[in-house]
């Protein structure tokens, strides 16, 4: 019986912004994923729909070669998800969402690698949802869990929430990525007890845009006109993420890099 291989590595893609993250991600995903020998890929698609996703956008994420796809803050957006959340274990909310609330916040899948588990957190400095301590709620969830290997997206709007956590869990758990900010930071590393790190991975989508969305719009929110809906920006884009190399018999990242794609 051969042996699995050992190292493995895991692409992690920054918050997906409507049409142009998902059309870029639709065209470049599979050639990126083959390029860099990726066997796992972990997507954040709480904007596929600008605000929210649908059942329709997380089918193409996962068309276009997504394994799993977290969310954050805008979950509840779209009606239509609700249900979805509960059919399909390959798309995950916060864990720490009220319990009674449809689907669920992390979950463990079946590779060459062997089991590799998925944990998504949210923040609660400065954000809207009255959501459970993530460091009590990921201790909860850790406890459950045997599989070596453990990546965690936590959805923060806190880089100091963010680099807290990551103390928190290095020892515990392969990597831990920021999304929610939808700018990438340059301050990848990997802790002492192995644990790979970004404060935020960026932003999928298009790239002349504020965070995504049309410039002027939230230019004129900082002028202090009155409030409107943000609409979609469109043209060129790119993707923004980062790759860990984990050693699958240790669970202990061992090189991670930050990614920009156009």
């Amino acid at each position: 019986m051969s042996k699995a291989p050992m190292r493995m590595n895991v692409l992690a893609i920054g918050d997906v912004c409507g049409r142009a993250g998902l059309g870029i991600l639709s065209k470049k995903l599979r050639g990126a994923k083959k390029l860099w020998d990726i066997s796992f890929t972990v997507a954040n698609g709480e904007n596929a729909a600008g605000i929210g996703i649908s059942p329709n956008q997380a089918e193409s994420l996962f068309d276009a070669g997504v394994d799993v796809i977290t969310l954050g803050n805008h979950t509840w957006s779209i009606q239509k998800i609700h249900s979805y959340l509960d059919d399909c274990r390959d798309i995950l909310r916060p864990a720490n969402f009220a319990p009674q609330v449809p689907g669920q916040g992390w979950g463990c899948y079946n590779t060459e690698f062997g089991e590799v588990c998925v944990i998504n957190l949210i923040g609660r400095v400065d954000m809207p949802y009255g959501s459970e301590n993530p460091f009590f709620e990921v201790d909860k969830i850790l406890s459950k869990i045997e599989a070596k290997i453990v990546l965690v997206d936590f959805h923060a709007e806190a880089t100091s929430e963010k680099h807290a956590l990551a103390y928190y869990l290095d020892g515990r758990v392969s990597a831990l990525w920021g999304t929610h900010t939808h700018v990438q930071t340059s301050d990848i590393r990997i802790f002492d007890g192995g644990l790979g790190y970004i404060t935020d991975l960026g932003m999928t989508g298009a790239s002349d845009s504020i965070i995504g969305m049309k410039p002027e719009q939230p230019i004129l929110k900082f002028l202090g006109n009155p409030p409107e809906r943000f609409e979609q920006a469109e043209g060129p884009a790119r993707i923004e993420g980062a790759i860990f190399e984990i050693n699958a018999e240790t669970g202990k990242c061992e090189g991670v890099e930050a990614i920009r794609i156009i």
